[in-house]
């Protein structure tokens, strides 16, 4: 009997320990108003999975909060990054999940430290890619590849792939009009031509197509894509493309094909269906996808004028979409890009719109799964730049600490890092 009530109380010391430590003190890095740095933070909980440490992700508390392990190092290295953060004992944190358990919001498991991949070409081209300035802003490591590393298989290696101003149609951005006769526009169709070549195709629009696919193929396998300016619609547009030339001659010395619009194939596409390709070389627009400046004023007198919405998301019940919109506002100033928006309208059902300008028939930020992978399309170029005009200096983040539209950009880096849920095509 005796030695029964021993191995009972025993068992209770351990229960009660493992209660204990379910509930030892915790850092809570806030991600509301009172945070000094939130886009450090996504730094800092990408440096947390590097160690091996899992991060829960508080969806819809305190502007979408982290929540990890108290240590020494880990402290340290918030102070270093000067992000605010709040040591939370087990009797804040039984509040904590209390509150969330009944309200609007989730507790998602951070587990992984995803490998990033950046699509980059090997020109000189006069402009920054505003995912690569956040991602050296907040020190996450990404490896960059282009069109050789692509069809060459490599994207298997990487959990998350982003583009940004790319011109999947062949089309070199379409700045025939303005930058024919500039260095680097020349420099840039001799690099892709030679490119072309070294891998085996006639044109550069069907090396691209190529690749587009390849992308495709990424996707599918589970990888998550996250584009942003010209490298959303063009994506699209390049595999809709896959049966028919749709590039002027002034670009690869022949004319599309006449019936070309006729022949495209909305359903290799992603996201978008019925839209109208831009045959003329000499309209700096790819198609009807971007809203028209006539729904748009792009003067730089608007930039104090324009914003978009996030829309708000069932934590419980839709925590994909709910982690792509967290933030510490709910609406964000709007910013350009050779893709500034996308007309609604031509956005497939399937598709989640993640922000809109209200009312207006225009979305700015949209995502989809394919396969057992997702993608997400975000218009414009820099969050923290209305018009980012080419030659522009590139934004210095250290201004920008707080920014809405770059916490958009960094809420997909870290979305890999949830464990992945396979979805149907």
């Amino acid at each position: 009997m005796e030695k029964k009530l021993t191995i009972a109380i025993i068992v209770v010391i351990i229960i009660i320990g493992i209660a204990c430590s379910a509930l030892a003190d915790r850092l809570l890095i806030f991600m509301d108003l009172e945070q000094t740095d939130h886009l450090n933070a996504y730094g800092a909980a990408y440096w947390v999975l590097e160690k091996g440490h899992n991060v829960e992700w508080l969806l819809n508390y305190r502007g979408g909060s982290f929540l990890t392990m108290n240590s020494p190092e880990i402290e340290r290295e918030l102070r270093l990054r000067g992000v605010r953060y709040q040591v939370i004992d087990g009797s804040q944190l039984a509040a904590i999940y209390n509150q969330i358990d009944n309200s609007n919001m989730e507790v998602v498991l951070l587990e992984k430290a995803p490998k990033i991949a950046v699509y980059v070409p090997a020109t000189e081209d006069p402009w920054d890619d505003a995912v690569r300035l956040a991602l050296e802003y907040v020190n996450i490591p990404y490896t960059t590849v282009w069109d050789k590393e692509v069809l060459a298989g490599e994207l298997e290696q990487y959990d998350w792939l982003h583009l940004h101003h790319e011109d999947f149609t062949g089309q070199y951005g379409k700045f025939y009009a303005s930058y024919r006769n500039a260095v680097w526009y020349q420099q840039a169709v001799t690099i892709n031509l030679q490119m072309a070549r070294e891998l085996g195709f006639s044109k550069v629009s069907e090396m691209k197509k190529a690749v587009t696919q390849k992308i495709k193929e990424y996707i599918a396998g589970g990888g998550f894509l996250f584009a942003m300016c010209s490298a959303t619609d063009t994506y699209d547009i390049a595999l809709s493309a896959h049966h028919t030339d749709i590039v002027p001659m002034e670009f690869d010395g022949d004319p599309p094909d006449p019936s070309c619009q006729d022949k495209l194939d909305y359903e290799e596409c992603l996201a978008f269906e019925n839209f109208q390709v831009e045959l003329n070389p000499y309209v700096y627009e790819h198609s009807n996808i971007d809203v028209p400046k006539s729904m748009l004023d792009r003067s730089e007198n608007a930039a104090e004028a324009n914003f978009f919405t996030l829309f708000e998301f069932a934590a419980k019940y839709d925590p994909v979409p709910c982690m792509l919109v967290q933030n510490h506002v709910g609406v964000v100033k709007d910013f350009l890009g050779q893709n500034t928006a996308f007309m609604s309208a031509l956005i497939k059902k399937s598709v989640t719109i993640l922000a809109e300008h209200e009312g207006a028939g225009i979305a700015k930020y949209i995502h989809g799964n394919f396969g057992k992978g997702t993608f997400t399309f975000f218009g414009g170029h820099d969050p923290e730049d209305y018009m980012h005009l080419i030659g522009d200096p590139p934004t210095d983040l250290n201004l920008c600490k707080n920014s809405p539209g770059y916490r958009l950009i960094l809420n997909n880096v870290l979305f890999p890092a949830a464990k992945k849920k396979e979805h149907k095509t």
